[in-house]
């Protein structure tokens, strides 16, 4: 059986990536949930991750860190789940979209950090905030309007790429992000998966962490 190490899931929008990841295909996995920004917290990651980051996925005496490689090792091991599209051209562009946001976005990340739990409330955005909104949104309209998506998720059925932007459909959702009406159908699909309520529920369950849940909260 799988085992997902992870960080607090209200905060750590890398775990909850291999989460729902996890729960996409179907199978059993047992969970370790290490509480961020404690004074014990890089010494209990380290015993599980080479890089001492989570997520990891841990397959018997195999660790699988990072959050796209654990996508990528799921996908190869359970290859009937369809986590990427079985299009080509689509699936070119998941994996194109999902990296750009493993890799950028970082004033998105910085200005509106993952909080599950948040009482939805707008914060003032930056520019480049701002800019990076307006990309992600014509982003997930091009996917949603390719060849074969016809459906409610970014490639029509669900898959890997919902999976990597949910955490920024929760950024979109408890900053109260003016978006289109096409993104909020984008987004009320996602928050309507069961997946994401159990989600919300464990979120909600976990000790606050200060420094992230002040963000806004005047």
């Amino acid at each position: 059986m799988y085992v997902l190490v992870t960080g607090s899931k209200n905060y750590s929008s890398w775990s909850v990536r291999a989460w729902l990841a996890l729960k996409m295909v179907g199978v059993k996995f047992t969970e370790i949930v290490i509480r961020l920004d404690q004074s014990d917290t890089a010494e209990l990651v380290a015993a599980h991750s080479p890089s001492g980051l989570v997520p990891v996925l841990k397959d018997g005496a195999l660790a699988v860190w990072d959050s796209l490689a654990i996508i990528e090792y799921l996908n190869e091991r359970h290859p009937q789940a369809g986590l990427w599209p079985a299009d080509a051209a689509a699936r070119a562009r998941a994996r194109s979209i999902c990296a750009e946001m493993h890799s950028g976005f970082a004033a998105l990340r910085r200005e509106c950090p993952m909080n599950l739990r948040r009482r939805p409330k707008p914060i003032a955005m930056s520019d480049e905030v701002k800019a990076s909104v307006a990309h992600i949104e014509q982003m997930w309209s091009d996917c949603r309007a390719g060849e074969g998506a016809a459906g409610p998720f970014l490639f029509g059925r669900l898959s890997a790429a919902d999976a990597v932007y949910a955490p920024v459909v929760s950024r979109f959702y408890v900053y109260k992000v003016p978006v289109t009406a096409e993104s909020r159908a984008y987004m009320n699909a996602v928050m309507a998966l069961p997946e994401w309520n159990e989600l919300t529920e464990a979120a909600r369950a976990e000790p606050p962490i200060s420094k992230y849940d002040e963000i806004g909260a005047g």
